[in-house]
């Protein structure tokens, strides 16, 4: 389904291992990393597990060998070493396509949404027009619940390829997750309209007829469809058993009636077992009046598979060119720390108020004093690389703020000295182990050693961010913050997170003076504007830079999530 190519990297790569081939004198490292492409492409996934492990020994700092090495792997079953390959690849380039797009259909494959997530949006950031990021971004939005967030990156691919199949269904889930079944049974339909057989979509259509829309006419047929796929589906055998069971109750609604009379029900031998669906006799109740009809549940083996309509895991990942007819990815890298969740802030309101006024309901942008629960860990923002620079002051701010608003002493900590990156390295990995396990404090303390081991490990300090703020440890945070940005002072990602934890610890202009800098050098950085637009019109109290920045938010994407919220300002809020 995806191509993976790298055509600015891998490309030239291979380009190079061809002429090196060519001439017979290809050294051992790129010869390994040659014949492991080739088994991979021929399917021959132990042998380019071994050659490609090679590879990456006679050139350890050779990000596209890890890459393969990670895709070799994944396709093996062994997630665990996929990703550390993935990881590595990502220390070594953080600029390379595959491995970010890789690491995020793994994390999809491994229920990881979070960060699957994560990876997507990077890619979505920096490459606006990749179909497949879009695509698989939505997916990773859908599982987490994001409902509103999945629709606008399906509606993204939408604009990008109308009629997209895949995307049709997607729009699908979202209704359905909104309980507007019937509207996600047209995109179902849409779907198979692009693409008959299309089998998640026919699927689902026949599970939302039975299911929500007590249609099991319709149901029968499209399971019977489903069936009738070649080759046949892993769940067919409890897709048969739901068929078997529909028929009987088709049949019994559609037997004649022996009199005009309501004759009473008549106890057979079938109805001594569990029934697998329910007889209804009237129409399913209005939409939008009254909750979905809640059908039986099909047969324990059946329920399985038919009762959660879901996105099928469908992220093959290829090393060879897209057949015709598909999309291929175009390489992007926009994540610092691969394996850390940096999720895109959309600075969302809070629950609101219990009986806010009139104006104060039209303001979707007040918050609750109360701080953030653990079930909703702060925001992580995605991560993107430009030049700017580093003054302590920028324009654009109202100067009379500084004097109701407690000010940053910035340290302005000089260049870290370079350490034992091996031993950091190690740290470093312990620390990444610990987080996926969601262990936050155990893994901040690993990164803080990391920094000891070697204090211009960037990756380091910029995790050790990261969990400081997951803990709310926003003082310590701050350093960390300057620390890395003292070793890369052109990283959009480390100056965002930093004023967001500027915010969050209640320094309001010198957070906006840091997305001020972002803007500066990225005048088009959505995420800026949104902020921005967000503490001049709570914290800052400055309605004209708020709108400044909203209004430029809604012409960089009219459709932006928060777009509907941001018009109800503007229109509360006139200049």
């Amino acid at each position: 389904m995806l191509a993976t190519k790298n055509r600015s990297g891998v490309g030239s790569i291979s380009l190079l291992f061809v002429a090196l081939w060519l001439a017979g004198c290809t050294p051992p490292g790129p010869r390994a990393l040659l014949d492991g492409k080739r088994s991979l492409d021929e399917g021959r996934i132990p042998e380019a597990v071994e050659q490609l492990s090679l590879a990456t020994s006679l050139m350890p700092t050779n990000a596209a060998a890890w890459n393969y090495l990670g895709l070799a792997c994944h396709r093996a079953g062994d997630g665990a070493r996929a990703a550390e390959a993935y990881q590595r690849a990502l220390v070594l380039n953080r600029e390379l396509f595959e491995a970010h797009y890789n690491l995020g259909c793994l994390r999809l494959d491994q229920n990881k949404s979070e960060l699957a997530r994560s990876e997507f949006t990077a890619c979505t950031l920096r490459r606006a027009n990749s179909v497949e990021s879009w695509l698989q971004l939505g997916t990773a939005q859908y599982r987490l619940g994001e409902s509103a967030n999945a629709e606008e990156s399906f509606q993204k691919v939408l604009r990008l390829t109308p009629n997209h199949p895949e995307a049709l269904n997607g729009m699908g889930l979202v209704q359905l997750q909104r309980h507007r079944p019937r509207e996600a049974a047209q995109h179902f339909a849409s779907a198979l309209k692009q693409r008959p057989g299309y089998r998640p979509a026919l699927l689902n259509l026949a599970t939302v007829s039975q299911r929500d829309l007590n249609d099991p006419t319709t149901a029968l047929q499209k399971y019977r469809e489903y069936l009738a796929l070649s080759p046949r589906s892993g769940d067919w055998a409890a897709v048969n058993a739901v068929v078997q069971s529909l028929e009987q109750r088709v049949a019994t609604l559609q037997r004649p009636a022996a009199t005009n009379h309501a004759a009473p029900m008549v106890a057979t031998a079938n109805a001594t077992k569990p029934s697998s669906v329910t007889t209804l006799a009237t129409p399913p109740p209005p939409q939008k009046t009254n909750p979905p009809l809640e059908l039986a549940k099909p047969s324990p083996a059946a329920t399985s598979a038919v009762e959660v309509v879901k996105v099928p895991p469908e992220p093959v990942i290829k090393t060879s060119p897209s057949p015709p007819g598909e999309t291929s990815v175009t390489p992007v890298a926009t994540q610092a720390l691969p394996a850390t969740p940096a999720n895109p802030v959309v600075d969302a309101p809070p629950k609101k108020p219990e009986k806010p006024g009139f104006f104060a309901r039209l303001n979707p942008f007040r918050r609750d004093a109360k701080p953030t629960t653990k079930s909703t860990p702060p925001p992580k923002p995605v991560t993107i690389d430009i030049s700017e620079t580093t003054t302590s002051s920028a324009p654009g701010i109202a100067m009379s703020q500084s004097k109701t608003f407690p000010r940053y002493k910035y340290q302005s900590p000089a260049t870290p000295t370079k350490g034992n990156r091996a031993e950091a390295e190690r740290a470093f990995a312990q620390g990444v182990q610990a987080q996926r396990a969601d262990r936050t404090a155990e893994a901040a303390q690993a990164f803080l050693q990391a920094t000891q081991l070697d204090g211009s490990y960037f990756e380091a300090h910029y995790s050790l961010g990261l969990a400081r703020y997951a803990l709310r440890n926003y003082f310590q945070a701050l350093t960390t913050w300057e620390n890395a940005l003292a070793i890369r002072n052109d990283s959009i990602e480390a100056r965002y997170n930093f004023a967001l934890t500027l915010k969050a610890a209640g320094y309001a202009p010198d957070a906006a003076a840091e997305l001020e800098r972002i803007l500066a050098a990225a005048p088009d950085e959505m995420r800026a504007h949104l902020v921005l637009g967000n503490l001049f019109a709570d914290s800052l109290r400055d309605s004209r830079q708020a709108r400044v920045h909203y209004q430029r938010l809604l012409e960089l994407d009219p459709r932006h999530p928060q777009a509907t919220n941001i018009r109800y300002w503007l229109v509360a809020n006139p200049p």
